[in-house]
């Protein structure tokens, strides 16, 4: 065993066990170091994991005793069926909270994604909302929600979770909610919201004073474009913060300082296209920052979601009773916390690659399994 272990190491000590004394073989860490380690290393299932245990005994030794080698593909399901996910969750959120991360003015996207084939007869598929830091490219936390609309009440149970004191959150137009907008501000941080149609006539009247420009209303002005695989982007992004008149006909917009408007011109293989979307925000005006929180909202669907479905088989997988879809949607995003760290160090390796290489070279594994923030 290596002299110093990593905090990941011994907080899996700390999971809570709920299983009967007389039946444990195998202690809660030695259970999710194999499941951590197999996963990484490209494990799809129970069956999987078993025979990856079986193979890699002595390198699992190093970490923990494994008295009684590893444990059956029968075992790992049932623990994992009857973990409380919510126990679980709270080591992954202290284990992240060890990280000493630096939030400040950096862009915390909420957003929510299905494991599409997780469901279970009459129960649906898995609905996970997480809080992902764009630029670091760290989860910061999750928390299930039965379905779309019901992630109106799962963000702010999420965002009372974290600490988002000095931190930017983006949420889309789901979470276009005067109480979500009131609970950022209390808690100390800002935030970039998407705006819909059904808050009264908010979004009338930002329409209108976009469309109208009132003489004496400064706008900001800002735009990007992209080019690639076919695809030709271009961004126009317009701001102010002369709403005075805005924050006293809708008064319950806590902290509401700036609205946006993105102008989206896109031409894909020779058809062009133009769509406007609107934003509140409790900042100042400041038309690149706005682009930029936008984008990186938006990119989490590349960052995370993308990577968990094709470099993590997740809208694939059959895990799906009992408590097992969600413990295992939480090693999935451990694992890929710990890959980002080696990412920086190996950017042009892929995490397809990575998972290779957890299973073919015992070093590597360690160096995931080491990993720091």
């Amino acid at each position: 065993m290596s002299k110093e272990e990593p905090g990941f190491i011994d907080l899996l000590k700390e999971i809570p066990d709920h299983r009967i004394d007389r039946k444990k073989l195998y202690p809660v860490e030695e259970l999710m170091l194999l499941t951590i380690c197999g996963l990484s290393a490209g494990a799809d299932g129970w069956d999987d994991l078993e025979l990856f245990g079986k193979l890699k005994l002595n390198d699992l030794r190093k970490y923990f005793p494994f008295e009684n080698g590893t444990p059956s593909d029968d075992t790992l399901r049932r623990f994992f069926r009857t973990l409380d996910p919510l126990k679980f969750e709270e080591f992954f959120m202290r284990w992240v909270k060890s990280f000493q991360l630096d939030l400040e003015n950096k862009i915390i996207a909420v957003d929510g994604k299905v494991s599409r084939r997780s469901f279970d007869g009459d129960n649906k598929p898995l609905h996970l909302v997480s809080a992902f830091a764009s630029e670091l490219g760290i989860t910061l936390g999750q928390v299930k929600t039965e379905d779309k609309s019901n992630e109106i009440t799962a963000i702010p149970e999420l965002l009372g979770l974290l600490d988002i004191a000095g931190a930017i959150i983006t949420i889309d137009a789901m979470g276009c909610q005067t109480k979500i907008v009131e609970q950022i501000i209390n808690q100390k941080g800002d935030y970039v919201i998407g705006l819909k149609g059904n808050q009264g006539n908010l979004l009338k009247d930002v329409e209108l004073l976009f469309k109208d420009k009132p003489k004496g209303t400064h706008f900001l002005k800002e735009e990007t474009s992209d080019k690639g695989h076919g695809r030709i982007e271009k961004r126009i992004c317009t701001a102010t913060e002369d709403i005075l008149w805005l924050c006293e006909q809708h008064p319950k917009w806590t902290g509401l300082k700036t609205v946006i408007e993105i102008e989206s011109h896109r031409e894909i293989k020779g058809v062009k296209s133009i769509e406007k979307r609107y934003y509140i925000s409790s900042l100042k005006a400041d038309a690149k920052l706005f682009l930029k929180a936008i984008r990186e909202h938006w990119g989490v669907e590349n960052q995370l979601h993308w990577v968990l479905d094709v470099c993590f088989g997740d809208d694939l997988s059959r895990i799906r009773k009992g408590n097992a879809p969600q413990n295992m949607a939480i090693i999935k995003k451990t694992v890929l916390n710990l890959m980002k760290v080696i990412k920086q160090e190996m950017p042009r390796v892929s995490y397809r690659a990575m998972r290779k290489l957890v299973g073919w070279d015992s070093g590597f594994m360690e160096k995931v399994l080491m990993a720091k923030f």
